[in-house]
């Protein structure tokens, strides 16, 4: 068996293409089934997000496998073509495509790197697989611990904490003025798009109060319903400044809207307690001589930048870490899969030695006519010592060997000496396959409901 991934991401797609992969929840459990019809493809779990789309899969012949991957998300949209898919898709198998599973769910592939979102798709689009029945134990195994990896990696390091969005950072830099956002009320004027989500941001920081202005004074009440604040007509923005503790400015305006004089008034008025500007405009809103007034703390686009790439390196030196942690647990789980091509090969062993004693016991039994239970016991207890020596070390090696690089070709070797013929091998792998699924998914139905 093979786990392989073969998919498409912002890096290597544009996002039409993406667009015409995406599969809804409600049509997922006839693509899982349809994936799943495909020869050779044991097991399937489909990831579906804005900036990625992949197809993971356990099945029989790696280089088949991904011909059939391939099928299936060409059968997705009817205007696609393989001429038009087949460039754009990177293909993983076995070590790789583990280590990719482990590092998307750890958001190292993200195109912001330790953006919170992608652990929870993961782990949607695996509880999807267990509904629809596609997974079995590898994907059970593999799938559950790269969320776990996911979150060992947002426990121990600090990847998620430094803000890497300009609307994100100008929250950030408001904490650093404010010990407290939820005594704080904020002044949106404009509609800029930068500026909405900052807001947004503040919102969900829990502000005490937002209030709203723009030209259009039917636009700021469809944001005030919005953002659950207060829309204030354009014409009262200088009276209403020193009411705000935190002004985002986002106007479509080619002048300045706030002058040093309206900053000094507030300020007076709020008899000096510290008002913060936000200025995400480019020309700018704010007059920059604002700088100037104590109390009065205003950042433009180019600070918010420069805030942004200092995070970004900060990021960039925890995903280091993280990349650490990512590789020791790919280690064990590529150890934990080759370990398990063996099983099937050691229970037919087993069965076959345990075949052939009982087969020469059988015979000697009647060759040697009446014997007391005690010696029948005795040969018995004789011929399985026998087995179990002669077992012992060829078994101890090859679950050893079997988690090295060269595992499969000790497997493939027990297999020809032992004269191990092919269907027993898959008859066997089934009865474990189902016996360990059965496991797992008794297992899933306690651990689905974590949190992540």
């Amino acid at each position: 068996m093979n786990i392989i991934v073969l998919g498409l991401n912002h890096r290597t797609a544009p996002v039409e293409l993406r667009e015409l992969l995406a599969i809804p929840d409600s049509r997922m459990g006839e693509a899982l089934n349809r994936l799943r019809s495909y020869p050779g493809v044991k097991e399937a779990m489909f990831l579906g997000t804005c900036n990625r789309v992949e197809v993971y899969a356990v099945v029989e012949k790696g280089e088949q496998g991904f011909r059939k991957l391939e099928d299936f998300l060409v059968a997705i949209h009817f205007s696609l073509s393989s001429e038009d898919l087949l460039p754009h898709l990177y293909r993983y198998s076995d070590e790789e495509a583990i280590a990719h599973l482990f590092r998307v769910s750890a958001s190292l592939d993200s195109m912001v790197v330790g953006e919170p979102q992608i652990l929870g798709q993961v782990k949607d689009a695996y509880e999807l697989a267990l509904t629809h029945r596609s997974s079995g134990v590898m994907l059970n195994k593999v799938v559950k611990k790269a969320i776990s990896v996911g979150k060992s990696v947002r426990t121990n390091t600090r990847i998620g904490e430094y803000a890497v969005s300009v609307s994100y950072a100008a929250v950030e830099l408001a904490k650093k003025v404010f010990s407290n956002l939820k005594e704080q009320v904020v002044l949106l004027v404009g509609a800029g798009e930068m500026g909405k989500l900052a807001a947004q941001h503040l919102v969900n920081h829990g502000v005490k109060e937002v209030l709203l202005t723009t030209r259009n004074h039917h636009r700021a009440l469809a944001l005030a319903e919005r953002f659950q604040g207060h829309a204030v007509p354009y014409d009262q923005l200088r009276s209403t400044l020193p009411k705000a503790d935190i002004v985002i400015c986002a106007t479509g305006a080619p002048h300045f809207v706030i002058s040093k004089d309206d900053i000094e008034g507030a300020v007076h008025q709020r008899r000096n307690r510290p008002i913060f500007l936000i200025d995400i405009t480019v020309p700018r809103n704010i007059d920059p001589a604002v700088k100037d007034v104590d109390n009065a703390f205003v950042f433009d686009i180019d600070d918010l930048n420069a805030h942004v790439g200092q995070n970004q390196e900060e990021r960039l030196k925890e995903a280091a870490t993280a990349e650490k942690i990512v590789k020791g647990e790919v280690e064990c789980m590529v150890a934990w899969v080759r370990g398990l091509e063996a099983t099937p090969t050691i229970v037919a062993l087993r069965k076959k030695a345990e075949d052939i004693k009982n087969i020469e016991l059988e015979k000697t039994f009647s060759r040697l006519g009446e014997l007391s239970e005690k010696d029948r016991i005795a040969i018995e207890g004789l011929a399985s010592a026998i087995v179990n020596k002669l077992l012992h070390g060829p078994l101890v090696t090859l679950k050893a060997e079997a988690q090295s690089q060269n595992g499969f070709a000790f497997i493939e070797a027990a297999r020809r000496f032992f004269e191990l013929r092919e269907r027993e091998l898959h008859s066997l792998d089934v009865q474990l396959q189902e016996s360990e699924a059965g496991d797992e998914t008794s297992e899933e139905s306690l651990s689905q409901k974590d949190p992540l």
